[in-house]
Formats: C-alpha cells, sequence, structure tokens
C-alpha cells in the first residue's frame, strides 16, 4: 500500500480517472436536478444525496464484479449485421428511457402551471429514486468500462469513484437549485439528456460518438443562455426617472 501511494504515476492515473469520473456525471447530476425537483423541497436534498450516494455504490459493486463486466461484451445476438452484447442492450434501453423520460419532462413542462401541479402530486418519493437507480445503472456502466480500458488498479479505480462521487454531492445541490429556478436552462438541461439518450441508443448499435462534442455544444448553449439571463435582469430593473426639470433650470 506504501509503495502504491508513493508512485506518482498511480497519482497521475488517479487525478486523471477521477476528472474523467466527474465529466461522465454530469449527465447525472441534471438527470438527478430534474427528477428530485418534482419532490416537496424538503425532501430534495436527501433524494439529491440519495441518488449520487447509490450511484457510487453501483459504480463500486460494478467494479468488482469485472469479470461479469467483461462478459457483457459477449455478442448475445445480432440484429442487421449488427452484433448486440449486453452491454449494448443496457446502453440501447438505457438510452430509450432516457430519451423518454427527457421528452415527458419537456411535454409537462410545456402544458403549464396546472399540469405541471397535477404532474408532481404523483411523483413519489420511492418512484424518483426508482428513476434515479434505472439510469445510474445506465451511465454506471458507461463509465466503468471506460475506467477499465484506462486503469489496471481496481483499488485506484474505487478511489476515483469515491472522490468524484464526494465532488459531485458538493455540486449537486447548486446546480439542482440553479436549474429549477431558471426554465429555460432546465430546457437546455432535457435538451441535453434526449441527445445523451440518442447517443447512448447510438452506442450501443456500434456507432461511437464522442460525447466531447456533446458536452461542448452544451457548454456552449449554457454560455449563451447565461448571457440571456444576465441581460434580462438588467432589463427588468425599473428606469430610474429624473424630476422634471422647469425652463432656464
Amino acid at each position: 500500500m506504501l509503495e502504491l501511494l508513493t508512485d506518482p504515476q498511480v497519482w497521475i492515473a488517479f487525478a486523471t480517472l477521477t476528472a474523467l469520473e466527474l465529466v461522465l456525471g454530469i449527465d447525472n447530476i441534471i438527470f438527478i436536478a430534474i427528477l428530485v425537483d418534482k419532490l416537496p423541497p424538503a425532501n430534495r436534498e436527501f433524494a439529491r444525496r440519495a441518488g449520487l450516494f447509490m450511484a457510487m455504490f453501483m459504480r463500486i459493486g460494478l467494479l468488482l464484479v469485472l469479470a461479469w463486466i467483461v462478459g457483457l461484451v459477449a455478442p448475445l445476438f445480432t440484429v442487421f449485421d449488427q452484433e448486440i452484447s449486453g452491454r449494448d442492450l443496457v446502453l440501447i434501453l438505457g438510452g430509450l428511457f432516457l430519451i423518454w423520460k427527457s421528452t415527458t419532462e419537456v411535454h409537462q413542462s410545456l402544458e403549464g402551471e396546472h399540469e405541471h401541479k397535477s404532474s408532481a402530486v404523483k411523483a413519489t418519493f420511492a418512484s424518483v429514486i426508482l428513476q434515479i437507480v434505472l439510469i445510474d445503472m445506465v451511465f454506471s456502466l458507461d463509465s466503468i468500462i471506460t475506467a477499465v480500458g484506462m486503469v489496471d488498479d481496481v483499488r485506484i479505480m474505487i478511489a476515483a469513484v469515491i472522490a468524484s462521487v464526494l465532488l459531485m454531492m458538493l455540486f449537486a445541490g447548486p446546480i439542482g437549485r440553479f436549474v429549477s429556478n431558471h426554465p429555460t436552462i432546465k430546457m437546455l438541461a432535457l435538451a441535453f439528456l434526449v441527445v445523451v439518450g440518442v447517443v447512448l441508443v447510438a452506442e450501443g448499435f456500434g456507432h461511437h460518438v464522442p460525447k466531447g462534442y456533446v458536452y461542448f455544444a452544451m457548454a456552449f448553449s449554457v454560455a449563451v443562455e447565461m448571457l440571456n439571463i444576465r441581460m434580462r435582469k438588467k432589463a427588468a430593473k425599473a428606469v430610474k426617472l429624473h424630476p422634471p426639470r422647469m425652463p432656464g433650470d
């Protein structure tokens, strides 16, 4: 263990993998933020932390069954000359679930306040947690397969996963509140999740799409929307009226 801690290559691998896990966890944070927004304010923080904790334990559990993960890559059947493995099946189903859920959220957001209230009543703590678990499974599988390709030591992987989730917990609250308080940002986030779902389905069918393109497009859109929010705030400020002046003043 001492030799592991004093090896600079280990620290480089740990830092790289932690940063990668943070980047791959952005879509997970956004999804959790949108889901917990349906709960009463008193339950949102607990649900957010519970969701991230489950993501952490799920990733650690997957790391401990690496033999099973490797077995998921083996083809199960063929569709249109394309071999589909267990991993591909999880990505396809997870991507379709993400597309369906994001589209449903967009529909509910556009239906108005009455529809939003009726849907919020139906959202229970258990249903929100169940949806978080389902999407955690997809994101965790994708993240762990990436980690396995980068690092050989399971201990480094587990440490990076724990560090990344703890860092995500620091930012999940502010990100969630910001998304909840700005409807336009929420719509951008839902559009981003639809694109992520399409990317997952495409990867399931063997078409690799670098997520860097998706993240760059989302970052650019958010930057533009931040400028729009700032301009709207300036325009909303009351105009300061000067007292009338008499001729000769």
